[in-house]
């Protein structure tokens, strides 16, 4: 393995009904890290070590029931404490692999009588799912597309019948519906396959490079919806969240890298994501870092000012085994966001038609846009017009450099290459037609971002003008080298001119679009809307993942 600045503890839960394959993914996830040199914890399953103890859930009232499940995850809780707490001291990159999590007792009772039970505990379902863990994964049973394979041998707490393990499937899935990094291993293919599958979605989630070492076919699809969206009532259950993306700067050769913060009811998680481009092999790796709240005021300064921040309506759903996020764009932002709806889901399948046919029948779907880079969140963002801007995102070539459409006119020339794309001889004057090659069938969000040899005055080999191995560690005086009264240059005081789009000043910090502050001064309002507003977030897994080529 690559050196790494930073030690990763990655907080793995394995959820999903009866026969799903948990037991023996543990096993085999323990087998593949351990043989990488990191140090595995297995935290057992709790219902499991109090059910041997002679607790017979079925004959318990309800009461007794409600209190039961308290006091499993009050337990459970602890215990998982204790291993979150031995991968903190270990020394070696560390993988704790949770048999089932927090958000599974709210499978067996329900929603009023959990929501009251996390009321009397102060718990809350934003810490419990998001922020406790990095990554869920759920083993579909086999009692759900492998019936022939679904048995009640070698498990001495399990009984249920076929019709009842689907129901316990589908109810532990709808309990961790809304977590960042949820992914669903399915019946699709043999069990070893399925085995393969789980441990190369824990990989590219970590950001381990496996080349090779696992057939996985499964990519990223976007797809275009039409609006209007039909009722909240024709949908399975969901989560909404509110979802914010803050673009920071960097060297669009090198990485894109981002804030996002999401939430529900006031209660937040905050990403770091940083997208970086491999050279030799034409992939995007995405390093993500959960932050605390702390951290993520700190680097919120940094935010590029030819970006406008995004704001979302994310809404996820499981339909028919499969998980979707709906992204409902939403104001202030550029026009060309307005009554933009993308649906997103990760599919193996080859046959268009027949992927299409398997999406939501309760969505209209106007076309797949999977490599498009007109629908790149990095694009979308963009505060200049695409038919004059720089930056404007479409990939990388073959060689590994940045791709972008830039009017006519010769960028430097990173490495002996200009930056410049051309449709027939002249710089694309015909954005949306898209003339950039695409990348492995994705978009440029998929691909590394972010622009120019230099941001602001700062050299690229640094993050955002820090030293890229401190990611959490920054000076509070001055944010990218200016004065921490000025956020990227500018001064809190409204400006008396700018760019202007539709009639709307479009330098974030005099106008109102459509009754809300423009993007921008935006920014400074929530930053200190945060400070007043927002609790320190002090349950945020403490993980900078670092890609690494085995």
């Amino acid at each position: 393995m690559a050196n790494q600045s930073q030690k990763i503890v990655y907080k793995l839960v394995l959820t999903g009904g009866p026969c799903g394959g948990k037991t023996t993914g543990q096993s085999r996830l323990s087998t593949f890290f351990e043989n990488l040199g990191w140090k595995v914890f297995r935290v057992p399953e709790t219902a499991t070590v109090l059910l041997s103890g002679g607790v017979k859930f079925a004959d318990l009232t309800p009461d007794e029931a409600v209190k039961f499940q308290e006091n499993l995850l009050k337990t459970m809780i602890q215990i998982e404490n204790t291993f979150f707490e031995l991968g903190r001291s270990c020394q070696r990159n560390c993988l704790i692999i949770c048999d089932r999590g927090a958000m599974d007792a709210s499978a067996f009772i329900s929603k009023e009588k959990w929501e009251a039970m996390c009321t009397a505990n102060n718990w809350n379902s934003v810490e419990l799912r998001d922020n406790r863990y990095n990554h869920i994964v759920h083993m579909v049973s086999a009692a759900n597309g492998a019936e022939d394979f679904y048995s009640l041998e070698d498990h001495a707490c399990r009984s249920e019948g076929v019709e009842l393990a689907r129901e316990l499937d589908y109810n532990a899935a709808a309990a961790w519906i809304g977590h960042p990094y949820f992914d669903v291993i399915d019946n699709s293919t043999d069990f070893d396959k399925k085995m393969n599958r789980l441990i190369a979605c824990v990989c590219q989630k970590i950001g381990l490079d496996t080349g090779d070492r696992l057939n996985v076919n499964s990519k990223k699809r976007k797809f275009l919806v039409k609006t209007p969206l039909a009722p909240d009532s024709e949908f399975p259950a969901f989560q909404d969240f509110d979802v914010v993306h803050n673009y920071l700067q960097s060297d669009l050769r090198k990485a894109q890298v981002r804030l996002r913060k999401r939430g529900q009811k006031g209660h937040w998680s905050y990403i770091h994501t940083l997208r970086k481009f491999h050279p030799t092999n034409l992939q995007s790796v995405e390093v993500r870092t959960q932050l605390t709240h702390r951290d993520y005021l700190n680097l919120l300064p940094q935010r590029d000012d030819a970006h406008f921040t995004i704001f979302k309506k994310r809404r996820c759903f499981i339909y028919n085994n499969q998980y979707y996020q709906l992204d409902i764009y939403r104001q202030p932002t550029h026009p060309r966001c307005r009554g933009l709806v993308l649906l997103e889901t990760y599919s193996a399948a080859y046959d268009q038609s027949a992927l299409i046919a398997s999406l939501p029948k309760f969505l209209t779907i106007e076309k797949e846009v999977t490599g498009d880079p007109a629908y790149s969140m990095y694009n979308l963002s963009l505060k200049e017009d695409w038919k004059t801007s720089k930056r404007y995102y479409t990939g990388n070539d073959r060689h590994g450099q940045t791709k972008t459409l830039m009017n006519g006119h010769h960028d430097d020339k990173p490495n002996g290459l200009n930056g410049v794309v051309k449709i027939n001889g002249h710089a694309s004057e015909k954005m949306n037609g898209h003339a950039a090659e695409k990348m492995n069938g994705h978009t440029g969000e998929k691909n590394n971002g972010h622009t120019v040899d230099k941001m602001n005055g700062h050299a690229t080999e640094k993050m955002n003008g820090h030293a890229t191995d401190k990611l959490n560690g920054y000076a509070a005086e001055k944010m990218n080298g200016h004065a921490a009264d000025k956020v990227n240059g500018y001064n809190d005081k409204p400006a008396s001119r700018g760019a202007k789009l539709n009639g709307t000043n479009l330098n974030g910090h005099a106008p109102k679009y459509n009754g809300s502050v423009m993007n921008g001064s935006a920014h400074d309002a929530e930053l200190e809307n945060f400070r007043k507003t927002h609790r320190m977030d002090l349950g945020s897994p403490k993980m900078t993942k670092v890609a690494v080529k085995i």
